[in-house]
């Protein structure tokens, strides 16, 4: 059969062949062991946590491995193309600190020798592939109509068979090449398909570097290879530019597993060695008693947006994701408190092989433990940058009063167990407004915090003669001496053991003392070390403070 005579008709301006692009991009001269990575996303859509997810692990696979990560963009599917999401990958990527190595830098910008790393720029390296698969008489034009295929559809469900293009309902797999140039010249409409050697009865053993050996039947389906548009469908695409681009590990989510034998077979067809793959986990919620597919239209915490929107800083997302990836992270991070995530060896076999469970409230308190490590110019600086864009009112105040902002966050974070007031930023505000005057006078009298079994009238009681042996000057154990002196003097105990021993003969503790001055200060019953909130405040914003406690 004339196959040269119909591939040359189908692609009359390909003069190149398989061998030229094997020779173009040779095999990377890399350390032995080094692992090639990519992140492949389709700009249909801004970046949701399931992409940052994925990217980690790729990235921290060929770092760690001294190898290759580079990113490239899949947009064969040109009709649902979104604009600005290339331009939001690369950015969201750079923020998480998953630097490439190759690929896109921009929507018309790429760095490295193994491109171009955007499909649609590659139209000729895979004509020229489907081109010599038609010369082997290992791919043919397909003239079926919707019509057509919808009634095969009907057909296979009626006769209880496998749907899809195969067999005796591959109706033109079997077309003469005489028939198939006729039916070209004369202008029908056509696709081009895989002749699949696939027998369905056979099965394939694979190793998968999470999921374990895994079999499946053999893929007897002729796959379109080139659409109507001249475009490649994903399949033929991810199998030449992975061939191409050297890639040593395909990470991807394991919805793509029942794509598998296709994949393989594309490898083994084109002549090319299969890269390793491994089918991440998909990222689980518990809903009720349930759990389900983290969901890019029910939950807000999907779209990374929600993280910058709330105030996560980056670091924090990373190190819950590391949680998500190998367990063995939190173990790890207890050993090692004060190490660099990115030592953290992440270990393919070591992920799980079922649902990952997203956890916001576990995210919260691993982003605790990361901020207050945070020096105070750190938390500075990275609030400020939050506030500047979601609390315009916050960040004027703060950077408006830098000195004593930066002495407010560093209040406990010395010491070998630093606070954790703050698991985001959007936290800070609740906080710290009772430092800045604007806010703490606006707020309403029925929101002041009073210890228990304190009222107002007694709090009164208590500030009014407080306010006359205050003195900012004296250290910190003199002052708590002071404090205790005026306590046991208005009725109170000043140890625990007397208390308990006889509470009726109290009006409470000296803890309750130290509460009321507390209250007076920041109108909250729990805030960090009354002693360093008011050296930081003044001797002058302190006494104002009382004096207009006692107006309330």
């Amino acid at each position: 059969m004339n196959y040269e005579k119909l591939a040359e008709l189908i692609f009359p301006n390909i003069d190149k062949t398989p061998d030229y692009y094997l020779a173009k991009y040779p095999e990377r001269n890399l350390p032995e062991g080094a692992n090639v990575t990519r992140y492949a996303p389709s700009p249909t859509g801004f970046q949701h946590i399931g992409g940052v997810f994925s990217a980690l692990i790729d990235e921290r696979i060929a770092t760690q491995s001294n190898g290759v990560f580079y990113l490239r963009i899949e947009d064969t599917d040109q009709k649902r193309e979104v604009e600005g999401a290339i331009e939001d990958t690369i950015a969201t990527m750079n923020n998480f600190g998953l630097k490439f190595n190759e690929g896109m830098t921009g929507e018309h910008s790429e760095i490295g020798t193994y491109g171009p790393y955007r499909q649609s720029l590659r139209k000729e390296i895979y004509e020229t592939f489907a081109k010599d698969l038609i010369k082997k008489g290992l791919a043919y034009p397909c003239f079926c109509t919707p019509d057509e295929l919808n009634a095969i559809r009907e057909k296979q469900t009626a006769e209880k068979v496998t749907p899809g293009y195969h067999g005796e309902y591959a109706i033109c797999r079997n077309l003469s090449v005489d028939e198939a140039i006729a039916r070209i010249e004369k202008g029908d409409a056509y696709i081009l398909r895989l002749k699949s050697p696939g027998n369905s009865a056979n099965r394939v053993e694979f190793h998968d570097l999470i999921k374990g050996d895994i079999s499946f039947p053999e893929n007897d389906q002729d796959i379109v290879i080139i659409k109507s548009d001249g475009l490649p469908t994903y399949h033929f695409a991810h199998a030449i530019d992975d061939a191409l681009m050297r890639t040593t590990h395909v990470i991807r989510g394991e919805e793509w597993l029942s794509s598998l034998p296709i994949h393989v077979q594309l490898f083994d067809v084109l002549g090319f060695k299969a890269p390793q793959y491994s089918h991440t986990p998909t990222i689980m919620k518990q809903d009720g008693g349930s759990k389900r597919k983290l969901s890019k239209r029910k939950d807000p915490e999907s779209a990374v947006s929600y993280y910058k929107e709330e105030g996560y800083p980056t670091q924090s997302v990373i190190e819950y994701l590391l949680n998500i990836v190998n367990s063995t992270f939190e173990e790890w991070r207890e050993e090692n408190p004060d190490t660099d995530y990115h030592e953290f060896p992440v270990a393919l076999e070591k992920m799980s092989k079922s649902g990952a469970l997203f956890d916001i409230v576990k995210l919260h308190d691993v982003s605790k433990n990361v901020i207050c490590k945070f020096n105070a110019d750190v938390v500075y600086d990275n609030y400020t940058t939050w506030a500047k864009e979601f609390d315009k009112e916050m960040y004027d105040l703060v950077t408006a009063n830098e000195a004593v902002s930066k002495e407010i966050f560093n209040i406990d974070k010395e010491g070998p167990k630093p606070r954790k007031d703050f698991g985001k930023w959007n936290e800070v505000r609740e906080k710290i407004y009772y430092f800045f005057d604007e806010l703490f006078y606006a707020e309403a009298k029925e929101n002041i915090e009073f210890p228990k079994n304190i009222d107002l009238e007694e709090a009164k009681r208590v500030i009014t003669e407080y306010k006359k042996i205050f003195d900012i000057t004296k250290d910190q154990d003199s002052w708590f001496g002071d404090l205790k002196t005026l306590a046991a003097e208005l009725g109170y105990a000043t140890d625990r053991k007397s208390f308990k021993k006889d509470p009726d003969a109290f009006k409470g503790m000296v803890s309750d003392v130290a509460g009321i001055v507390r209250t007076a200060l920041t109108h909250r019953a729990n805030t960090p070390d009354l002693y360093t909130i008011m050296q930081i405040l003044g001797e002058e914003k302190v006494q104002e403070r009382f004096t207009k406690f006692l107006e309330l």
